[in-house]
């Protein structure tokens, strides 16, 4: 089983040093999930943050009717769970696989503390990366809320423009190499899988992408 040392795989922890790894090391093995498997609930204890080493997460809750809405789907070396390093007690989403070999760390609330205390960098990594995941979640409920399934695609794309990403040096068309399926970007700019898919058509009746699986291309002269 690999340990806490899978950090130094991840952008987030290389501000670390070797040495506060082995204090861990013994500590933090990696759990296995598979596909739809709930790594928590709803109102679980909130007790451990979670790095994901390979695999995708779902994070989202149930309303009232019992709807689901996805808040996020999160993918190797990004780290979940994070309020309660804020002190909360119970959760208030759920954490679900969505791959069959899901593979993942938890590491708990105290030892996280610790690497804090001990590294202010560290710390103040940890601190910005949650400010970020809240300000990407406001900005995707108030999308949802104001914004058309055509704009909340194309604000959508933006996004995976910036996260996944990069300019073609022959063409300056942007090249997207995402990890989503389109059942998960549906969920995620909260509409159907079929639309999703004439949306995508008609974006590239109009030349201003085309798409695969995972690949999707936005042509320079529209993007």
């Amino acid at each position: 089983m690999k340990s806490i040392w899978f950090f130094e795989d991840v952008n987030l922890f290389k501000v670390l040093c070797p040495h506060k790894f082995k204090a861990y090391k013994k500590d933090h093995d990696f759990d296995a999930y598979k596909k739809q498997d709930y790594i928590y609930f709803e109102e679980d204890s909130a007790n451990k943050v979670y790095l994901i080493e390979k695999g995708k997460v779902k994070i989202g809750y149930y309303t009232e009717d019992g709807n689901e809405f996805v808040k996020a789907i999160l993918t190797r070396g990004e780290l979940f769970g994070e309020k309660a390093i804020l002190g909360a007690d119970k959760r208030d989403e759920f954490a679900q696989s969505l791959d069959d070999k899901t593979s993942i760390c938890p590491i708990g609330v105290e030892t996280m503390h610790d690497l804090m205390r001990d590294n202010q960098t560290f710390s103040f990594k940890i601190y910005k990366l949650i400010g970020f995941k809240l300000q990407k979640l406001e900005r995707r409920l108030q999308i949802l809320l104001f914004k058309d399934a055509k704009t909340r695609l194309m604000e959508f794309l933006n996004e995976l423009c910036t996260e996944y990403g990069y300019d073609c040096e022959q063409t300056g068309d942007h090249i997207i190499n995402h990890p989503f399926t389109q059942k998960e970007i549906a969920c995620l700019i909260g509409t159907s899988r079929p639309t999703l898919n004439i949306l995508l058509n008609e974006l590239k009746e109009e030349k201003v992408l085309e798409f695969h699986r995972k690949h999707i291309r936005i042509y320079k002269k529209i993007a």
